[in-house]
Parts: structure tokens; C-alpha cells; sequence
């Protein structure tokens, strides 16, 4: 039989299976990495902007947004042509700044800080770390036209100029990562946070907002509300990586924050939206590794791909190593709910970005037999109503081996369509 290798944090799973009853959708692709000489050939033909070079001049001060140790974006090698860009240009080092977009994520450790940048540029350039709750950091900046607080990061207007660098995949309910993201929800306040994404679920309904989806941005609240917040700030220039399965660059786009991160939307859309004829009854899905598995919030968004695939009342085997445990100390809380519509009347009294999460998670659960391949604690599994296995041999002795299923290699990087979705 055939093998094919499941991610699993840095590590990896065999796992036998038989081709005739299962279907690969999203196979590994290692889509050819670029060159520094390629990659620069792309900042100096940007899409609706002048070239850093002739927006930038020297004694101007500079932030660079980049993201967290969750998101894969090829930052080291793209940051390295920036920063080398820039002081070609004239800037000295001491007037660049580069921050961390963790949003309410726990702030990037020494050791996280050097494998994102690289240790030239760790070692060299200073870095900020964003807090959203740290009144001495926030800069209240009105309300959106829907009367949401925007508090962001003032290190944003402190500089004369600031550059966001980000990666693109997809995101279940903002549609896409990178962009306005890094702004907000990435370097915004925590009321900010929470009222933005917010908008995502509908409390009459108690259910996903209409318009609010993996892939979606025209009619999405969510993703709005974070381009109005961040259309506060000036953005002098937005670079946007595609990413293969390693990590590496093999596209990128940049120039205006807008028109430049639409396009590297339209394009990861195009590459890695996946159309199905039916959903089947098993559904074996890895998040694609680290850092899409980092933990468990993060490794959702590939069993909500799975989710997309799979006959309601099926399997999920979900493959998630999560070696930094759930993502937020008080996740399990919201299991204490009896069922997802108790937990969604407790979100809408008093919302909690994670608690969104706990619900999506709860909901699924509801639907399918979820089983767990994970290096979490069995009770906390137990806890989010998954089933805990040790192994894919474990999982599959127990399956009905005539059923039809799918293996999502790397669902975090997946969109599923269906003749209804599509």
C-alpha cells in the first residue's frame, strides 16, 4: 500500500492507507523556492506604489510589522532584503524598528525572535513587543463607522514610515491571514480585538455571521472592520509572501497595502481551493505541522477544513501535535457548557475571541466523531468532547473499512468546496 507522511509538529506520521478507499486532497507540492536576485526583482515592480527606494529617504524612521511564531511567511529571508534594501538606501539601522504582530497571542520568546528574523537581523535591528492590553502602548484612535473602539499600537505613529510583512493562507472566519491583519487585530488593543472579531458570529442566530468565511472578503464584516481600523495608520508599503510546504518564499507581493494584499489572496485562492464532488464519511487531517499545530486554537483551522469534507455524523482523525498546549490558559472554561448553543448564549453575554473558537470546536464536535491524534493531555481532549488516540493504526482497526474518506496532508492551508460552497 501506499505511504504517505502526516505532519506532526516537527516530526511526522506514516500512515499506510489504501488507495482505493482513500483520496489525497492538497498532496505536497514543493513549489521551487526564489532566489534572493527573484525576490528582489519583485520588490522593485510593486502594485500600486512607488519602490521603497523612492518612498523612503534616509533619516526617516522605519517600523516593520511582521508576524508571530504561528503564522509560516519566509520572513527571515525576505526581512534580510528589506532591511539591506533600506539601508542601501540610506537609513541607518538605529531608525528601524521591527514589531511583533501577536495580537492577544503570548508575546515571541528570545529564541522565537531569531528563528523568525534570522540572527543577523535579531542581532542588529531592535525589536518591540506588542501589548494589548498596556494602556502605555495603545493609541485610542476614534471608533469605526460601526462604532468600534480602535486602539492600536502607537509605535505605529511614532515612525515615519511603517512596512508590513506577512504571509497569505487562508483564515476561517477573517478569509485570508496577512495584510490588515498584522495592523488589526495583530498590533491593536484588546476591546479592538474583541469587537472586531466579534462581528464574525451572529448572537440571534447563535451561528457564523453571514458572509463571514475561509476564502471570503467581499461582504465580510470581519475582515472590513480590520481594514477600517487599520486604514488609521499609514502604511507606506505591504510585502506579502506565498509559501511552499518548507516555508519557503515562492511568490511574494508588495506595494500597496490594499491592492497588493488582494492580489496574493486571489492567487493562494486560485492554488489551494480544493472542489469536491461529495463529502465522504472519514476525513484524515494534519494541520501540515508546525507551526499550523503549535497548539490547539492554531490547529482548529485545519479541522474546520476537515469539517468541509466530511458526511455529518462521520470521522474526523485529526492530527495535531499542539507541543504548547491549547493557546490560552482559560480555553477549556467554555467547555464547561452543557452543549454549543449553552456556550454560545455565554459568548454573546460576554464575548471572548477564544470562546468563538471553543464554540466552532464544540459544534464540530456535535456534528462528528472526532478523534484526536495529539500530544495534549487525554482529559483535556475528553474535555472538548474529542476522542484521544495514540496512533493512526489504533484509529484505523476501529474504522468500517468499507467507508470512503479523504487525507488533508495540510488542512490548515486548505480551502474545501462543495457543489453548495462553490
Amino acid at each position: 500500500m501506499p505511504v504517505i507522511n502526516l505532519k506532526y509538529g516537527r516530526t511526522e506520521i506514516p500512515f499506510d492507507y489504501d488507495d482505493s478507499q482513500f483520496e489525497i486532497l492538497g498532496a505536497k507540492t514543493e513549489s521551487r523556492a526564489l532566489s534572493d536576485a527573484e525576490l528582489g526583482n519583485k520588490l522593485d515592480n510593486p502594485t500600486g506604489s512607488k519602490t521603497l527606494e523612492e518612498i523612503i529617504n534616509p533619516g526617516e524612521t522605519v517600523l516593520i510589522v511582521v508576524p508571530d511564531a504561528t503564522r509560516q511567511t519566509a520572513c527571515g529571508q525576505v526581512i534580510n532584503l528589506v532591511v539591506r534594501r533600506l539601508i542601501a538606501g540610506g537609513t541607518e539601522p538605529f531608525d528601524i524598528r521591527i514589531i511583533f504582530a501577536t495580537g492577544i497571542h503570548r508575546p515571541v520568546t528570545e529564541a522565537e525572535k531569531v528563528e523568525i528574523l534570522t540572527p543577523f537581523i535579531a542581532q542588529r535591528v531592535k525589536s518591540l513587543d506588542h501589548g494589548p492590553r498596556d494602556l502605555m502602548q495603545i493609541l485610542h484612535l476614534g471608533e469605526t463607522s460601526n462604532g468600534i473602539p480602535v486602539g492600536l499600537n502607537r509605535a505605529l505613529v511614532e515612525h515615519d514610515h511603517v512596512i508590513l510583512l506577512g504571509g497569505v493562507t487562508f483564515h476561517y472566519f477573517a478569509g485570508f491571514t496577512g495584510g490588515r491583519k498584522l495592523i488589526c487585530p495583530g498590533l491593536a488593543a484588546s476591546k479592538t480585538i474583541a469587537a472586531t472579531h466579534k462581528l464574525a458570529f451572529d448572537c440571534e442566530r447563535k451561528d457564523r455571521r453571514d458572509g463571514v468565511g475561509t476564502g471570503l472578503l467581499d461582504g465580510n464584516a470581519v475582515h472590513e472592520a480590520f481594514v477600517e481600523a487599520a486604514s488609521r495608520i499609514d502604511v507606506s508599503f505591504c510585502v506579502s509572501t506565498i509559501v511552499n510546504d518548507s516555508g519557503e518564499a515562492v511568490d511574494l507581493f508588495c506595494g500597496d497595502w490594499i491592492e497588493s494584499h488582494r492580489a496574493a489572496c486571489d492567487t493562494y485562492a486560485s492554488g489551494h481551493a480544493i472542489e469536491i464532488a461529495e463529502k465522504r464519511d472519514i476525513v484524515i487531517a494534519s494541520c501540515g505541522g508546525y507551526p499550523h499545530d503549535i497548539n490547539l486554537i492554531q490547529g482548529h483551522k485545519a479541522l474546520d477544513a476537515a469539517s468541509n469534507a466530511c458526511n455529518e455524523g462521520g470521522t474526523i482523525v485529526f492530527v495535531a501535535e499542539c507541543s504548547q498546549g491549547l493557546g490560552r490558559d482559560n480555553f477549556l472554561n467554555w467547555f464547561e457548557s452543557e452543549n454549543s448553543d449553552a456556550l454560545a448564549a455565554r459568548l454573546c453575554e460576554n464575548y471572548q475571541v477564544n470562546g468563538q473558537t471553543a464554540w466552532s470546536l464544540m459544534r464540530k464536535a456535535e456534528r462528528f466523531d472526532i478523534r484526536i491524534i495529539t500530544s495534549l493531555l487525554a482529559q483535556s481532549s475528553e474535555a472538548m468532547r474529542l476522542t484521544p488516540m495514540q496512533s493512526l493504526s489504533r484509529v484505523m482497526a476501529k474504522m468500517n473499512k468499507g467507508s470512503e474518506g479523504y487525507i488533508l496532508p495540510f488542512g490548515a492551508k486548505t480551502q474545501i468546496l462543495t457543489p453548495t460552497t462553490s
